[in-house]
């Protein structure tokens, strides 16, 4: 019989594990850093800022009041094919609110919108329109967060979205709008593409770091100006000098995968520097996001070994053979951040797109970096589709 059971979830990490991650990093070997490249961001993460996050993260983060804070918000765990599934299940108290699911994506989790559920499903309180409130389900994907560890083999983008509009469907939601960044935009939009009968509408975020991926997973626009080309060609050879991480963990994760779970300051330094480089890079390196928030991410990610798990579901993906977006005939709602006149042309040719917002702020972490922004663009696109 298959359990269907839904049941509260409290975070409590043990204060032995808070110990232990406290020995860690008191005893943790930092590499010598080649002379002239202490602040260099070229090769990674800067030597001099990962020392610097690193002392913060021992002596002054307080682990227990980011716990508090999560643990503000209702929190539950159901298991759906075998696996745990963690997740935010906020309702509003206005009786028009619309269900809608966000899903996170690498290296995320859901610690990326606690700043967004509170004018979310209480808009009232925040100064906004009840006629924007929804109720809000934030999962952590499989391999992620508090859905640990992996049950099986198989866990990537398709099995997830079954996984979660099952959850929809536990939480008595039938039909509902979704989101989603990264990971979370290819769950959303197969969500769109599997359940359309379903899924009323679906918002997508994104950034300027997808013209990298024109010729490699994007199609090459036409009639590009030899300016727009240049553009095109800087941007593919940033994200060649990026992909390392994902090339990794899609074709030989388990070496990573126990560097991650073996030492703090690995899973330090593999998700601070994504977290600095994928930001505004209008902002200082390292004032992109609160520093708390981030290590709150970098912390969830050790106590559950997520660093491990999480490539898993990368590699899972990669040997799926699907792409990471399905087409459907769901309207969709993009907002694109620190945006290029170009990403119309590669991400809305034709302008088949409903509602394509471009924002010279922000990076690919929107819901963190602009929050007020996201919520804007969530409930203006969103409006249309409360019938």
């Amino acid at each position: 019989m298959t359990n269907t059971a839904i049941h509260p979830f409290r975070i409590d990490i043990a204060q032995g594990e808070l110990d232990e991650l406290q020995r860690r990093l008191a005893q943790a070997r930092l590499p010598h850093a080649v002379p002239g490249t202490e602040d260099d961001w070229r090769r990674g993460i800067s030597p001099a800022y990962l020392a610097e996050l690193a002392e913060y993260w021992r002596d002054r983060f307080d682990w227990r009041a980011q716990e508090a804070k999560l643990n503000a918000y209702d929190q539950f765990t159901t298991e759906v094919d075998g696996q745990t599934i963690h997740f935010f299940h906020v309702r509003s108290a206005e009786a028009g609110a619309v269900p809608l699911l966000i899903t996170h994506g690498y290296p995320g989790s859901v610690v990326e919108f606690l700043d967004v559920i509170g004018p979310l499903t209480d808009p009232v309180a925040y100064g906004g329109d009840p006629a924007d409130a929804f109720h809000v389900v934030i999962p952590s994907l499989p391999g992620f967060g508090f859905s640990t560890p992996l049950a099986s083999t198989g866990w990537e983008l398709a099995r997830t979205t079954d996984a979660f509009a099952e959850v929809m469907t536990r939480l008595g939601y039938e039909k509902f709008v979704a989101q989603g960044g990264d990971v979370g935009a290819g769950v959303t939009s197969r969500l769109a593409a599997v359940y359309p009968e379903r899924v009323i509408a679906t918002h997508v975020n994104s950034d300027q770091g997808m013209l990298g991926l024109v010729g490699e997973q994007l199609p090459m626009p036409e009639g590009l100006t030899e300016a727009e080309l240049a553009e095109i060609t800087a941007a593919q050879e940033q994200w060649a000098e990026q992909k390392g991480y994902l090339v990794l963990q899609s074709t030989q994760p388990n070496a990573i995968a126990a560097a991650l779970s073996d030492s703090p300051i690995a899973q330090l330094a593999w998700i601070a520097e994504k977290f600095q480089t994928w930001t505004d890079p209008a902002r200082p390196k390292g004032e992109a996001v609160d520093r708390d928030l981030l290590l709150t991410n970098i912390s969830i990610y050790w106590f559950t070994r997520s660093g491990a798990s999480a490539a898993q579901f990368l590699w899972e993906t990669a040997h799926s053979g699907m792409a990471w977006a399905a087409p459907s005939g769901v309207p969709q709602g993009w907002a694109v951040f620190n945006t290029s006149p170009l990403m119309r042309r590669v991400m809305n040719p034709g302008g088949y797109l409903e509602h394509f917002t471009e924002y010279a702020e922000g990076g690919h972490f929107a819901a963190v970096e602009q929050p007020q922004l996201f919520l804007e663009d969530v409930r203006t696109f969103f409006r249309g589709y409360r019938g």
